[in-house]
Order: structure tokens, then sequence, then C-alpha cells
């Protein structure tokens, strides 16, 4: 009977070690950390830039203003992030219903070398019907991926090139504030609160 009670304690100091451990990755190196300020995108209003959408239409931040929005950089060539990343928002948004009415979801090309505005068209059309792409000329995506604090760089291929880029997931509210980032592969658990918050924040707060 001791024995049986001393284990059973073991058994809940170790389930309470293991939540404790998980709430401290949760908060500093998981979905829960905070974005460092230095790397959080500006607010949409502060950014500058001019694109084109995947049906010819002139775009900038000052689209996106107005309604929750979604934002992924990304390319069409992209082996494996990007359409993991663009099938994961298919889904969430697919999950939301209705509730994905209200938001802007954009998919921004970091090649625009090869990522022409028929590329886009084609290639959003494999996702949900709401994603739009965005391409433009080169210094026009440099202006948007540094107002959004994303990186990207060519590297060399035999037979070519690819792009390192942030795979982040970007949201922000209706007035444009900068609410929180969903990362590669975060689980839907995790990330579905985040874009409901993000359609009920008015303050731009970071959740």
């Amino acid at each position: 009977m001791r024995r049986r009670r001393i284990l059973s304690y073991g058994a809940a100091g170790l389930g309470a070690l293991g939540l404790t451990l998980f709430v401290g990755w949760w908060r500093v190196d998981g979905p829960g950390a905070p974005v460092a300020v230095e790397q959080r995108p500006v607010d949409l209003t502060a950014m500058d830039f001019r694109l084109t959408d995947h049906e010819g239409n002139a775009v900038g931040p000052e689209t996106l203003v107005g309604r929750a929005s979604m934002v992924f950089f990304g390319f069409t060539f992209c082996p494996d992030v990007c359409p993991t990343t663009l099938g994961d928002i298919s889904g969430w948004l697919d999950d939301l219903g209705a509730e994905a009415e209200r938001m802007n979801v954009v998919f921004i090309t970091v090649d625009p070398e090869r990522d022409t505005v028929s590329a886009m068209k084609e290639y959003v059309g494999y996702f949900h019907p709401a994603l739009r792409g965005w391409t433009g000329a080169p210094d026009e995506i440099s202006r948007a991926a540094e107002g959004f604090r994303v990186i990207y760089e060519k590297v060399p291929v035999e037979g070519g090139y690819t792009m390192n880029h942030t795979a982040g997931v970007f949201l922000f509210n209706a007035e444009g504030r900068f609410v929180s980032t969903i990362d590669y592969h975060e689980p839907r658990e995790f990330a579905l609160p985040k874009i409901r918050r993000t359609l009920e924040t008015d303050d731009g707060g970071q959740t």
C-alpha cells in the first residue's frame, strides 16, 4: 500500500514536472513565445509598396486594411514549405467556415523572376479560393519584405536556383496592426485560436 502511494506520488510529480516544462517551452520557444520587437512586422499603415495580384489588380498594404489579414511569403517553385503551409492555411480557412470571409489571405512571392501574374494565378488555384497571390518588381518585393521583417535569398542549386525565406504566417487585425505569427508546422490547436483572436482584436495587442 505504501509502495503504491509512493509510486502514485512519483507519477504525479513527474506529470507536474512535464506540465511545467511544457508551459515553459510554450512561453519561451513555442507558439506562446513573444516576438521580439525588432522582429515584428510594422503596422500595415506604415508600409509602402506596390504589387500586383494574380488577377492583375494593383495592390499594396492599404488593400489589407479594413479586414483582418493573414500573410505568407514564399514562391511557387518551393518544394515543401510553401505548399505545406498553404495547405495548412487552406485547412484553417475551412475550419473557420463563414468566419474566413472576414479575412484577407495573401501569398506574396519572394521569387518575382519566375512568379509572374499568370504563374501566381495558376498556383493559388490549387488552394483555398480565398487565397490571393501577389507579385511585382523585385525592388517592391524587397520593400514589402522589409515591412514584414521577412528575410529571403536566392540559393544556387544544380540546374538553377531555389529561395530561402522566412516561413511564418503573419496575422494583422482590421486596423492593420500586427497581432501574432503562426510558425511553420504549428499545430492547428494553436493556430486557429490565434486566427480567431485576430478577428476579434481591435487594439493590435500581440497574442
